[in-house]
């Protein structure tokens, strides 16, 4: 069965075609002209558009166009009683699936509408596959370098085939809360259906429940259309409430029975709509405590507290640091064969620092860093914004010069002996250690080298 969004100017046809597409068990909603019909589409997705040519402010073939430019289109059949060969070729021609003149039969209309779902359902089945294929993409954004991760990937996936078991995420701000979720939305049966997220603290306290159930015309100042909220808007798929510990405690009971008889009431309506959708919350604050504090309900925290995940904080699992460092040096510089992204003094200040803001702080230090730096590898100068703790006086005592100078060379073949002993002669080992490229450690070998033979041959010539 079908979502069907019939667009004419005159009730009685608009109310004969519902019928006819009721008694086949499709849903029908209605619009009288092209206008009304994109709003009704930017909120919520229909299988086919069913519209007349002739209509005020926005036209059939007007709304076919902005239809045929939207990022999921749906097929559109044409109804006319004005027919003319020209008209039919240039409907098609725009990308209506079908066209069909007034006056005419039940037959003909079901039949037309069959095809057309079908048609809708092809083009639903590419953009699955569109989405597996970007999903499997988007996999790669997630690093998961140390044990308390993969442990928890392991969990999200068993939740995830669950559709409909709500999942709390708890954790720090920055540790990747929606990431999570979207994670868990992506290995679902709800994959093909939208992911809506919605920050719950950045909601007006005034438009929270419209924001979550919709509203219907005339139901406040300044509601001049009925709306959908995101309940509606997420149909199918998955609804995330980040930082739900802010929703204020009538919206709370609103949600929680909206959650418990799964359909909502739209505000100013009368009608229960039936939602079906996972519903994930996340938040970076300590529930109970509001509850205690009566600021949060207990009975709605026990109903979306069914399958709780928790992320730690980044300093609490360190190991995964620098894989996570050469994730974004890759991501922001655009590299992907670059063995060398990150120098051992950047290595040192980055597993240095707290990273109170978790991941989005250590992405943020990155791209900057990049900036910085123009080309891998990321080296100590190009994050000395970072309060790393280390004393100044250990990095002076780094840097200090003896009184009678050094030479550049020697120093420089100094350490590059040290790291080949160091690796067991291992070259591309030794370069990494340095935090140099095979290439570049090879072209330093050379160099030291020729200047080796050079001083050998100066001491030669000054003893005779």
């Amino acid at each position: 069965m079908a979502y069907i969004l019939i667009v004419d100017d005159e009730p009685k046809m608009r109310h004969i075609l519902k019928i006819m597409l009721d008694l086949k068990g499709h849903t029908t909603d209605q619009a009288q002209n092209g206008i009304e019909a994109l709003e009704m589409l930017e909120d919520r997705a229909f299988d086919l558009v069913i519209s007349d040519i002739k209509m005020p402010e926005m036209d059939g073939l007007s709304l076919l166009d902005r239809i045929q430019h939207m990022e999921s289109p749906c097929p559109v059949i044409i109804i006319t009683a004005f027919a003319t060969v020209d008209s039919a070729v240039n409907a098609m021609k725009r990308g209506a699936v079908d066209y069909i003149t007034k006056p005419f039969d039940e037959e003909k209309i079901i039949i037309t509408v069959e095809k057309a779902i079908g048609i809708s359902r092809i083009l639903a089945e590419n953009r699955m596959l569109k989405n597996e294929l970007k999903n499997q993409d988007e996999q790669k954004e997630l690093v998961c370098a140390s044990e308390p991760m993969k442990k928890l990937l392991t969990t999200a996936v068993k939740v995830a085939r669950q559709p409909d078991t709500t999942v709390l995420i708890t954790g720090e701000s920055g540790t990747g809360k929606e990431v999570i979720a979207r994670f868990v939305h992506k290995k679902s049966p709800r994959a093909a259906k939208r992911f809506v997220a919605i920050n719950c603290a950045a909601i007006s306290p005034n438009l929270v429940e419209s924001t979550l159930f919709g509203h219907e015309k005339g139901a406040f100042t300044g509601a001049d259309k009925r709306k959908e909220g995101v309940f509606e808007y997420a149909e199918g798929g998955t609804l995330f409430l980040d930082e739900v510990g802010d929703l204020p405690l009538e919206a709370q009971a609103k949600l929680l029975r909206a959650m418990q008889e799964k359909s909502i009431q739209r505000v100013g309506g009368n009608q229960q709509i039936n939602i079906d959708l996972r519903v994930i919350c996340a938040t970076n604050r300590q529930l109970m405590p509001l509850v205690d504090e009566g600021k949060f309900r207990l009975d709605l925290y026990y109903r979306i507290n069914v399958f709780p995940i928790h992320i730690p904080p980044l300093r609490e699992r360190n190991e995964a640091i620098i894989p996570l460092a050469e994730h974004f040096v890759r991501k922001f510089m655009d590299k992907t064969g670059e063995n060398t992204l990150l120098s051992s003094g950047a290595t040192r200040i980055l597993l240095a620092h707290t990273w109170p803001g978790n991941v989005r702080e250590l992405a943020n230090a990155v791209e900057r860093a990049c900036i910085l730096a123009g080309d891998p590898p990321v080296v100590a100068e190009d994050l000395t914004f970072l309060e790393t703790g280390l004393k100044i006086s250990e990095k002076e005592s780094q840097w200090k010069l003896p009184k009678n100078g050094i030479s550049l060379e020697a120093l420089e073949s100094d350490l590059i002996r040290q790291a080949v002993e160091m690796t067991g002669n291992n070259q591309s080992a030794a370069a990494k250690l340095l935090g140099l490229s095979r290439s570049k450690f090879r072209t330093r070998v050379k160099s030291i080298t020729n200047y080796e033979l050079q001083h050998t041959n100066h001491e030669q010539k000054s003893i005779k």
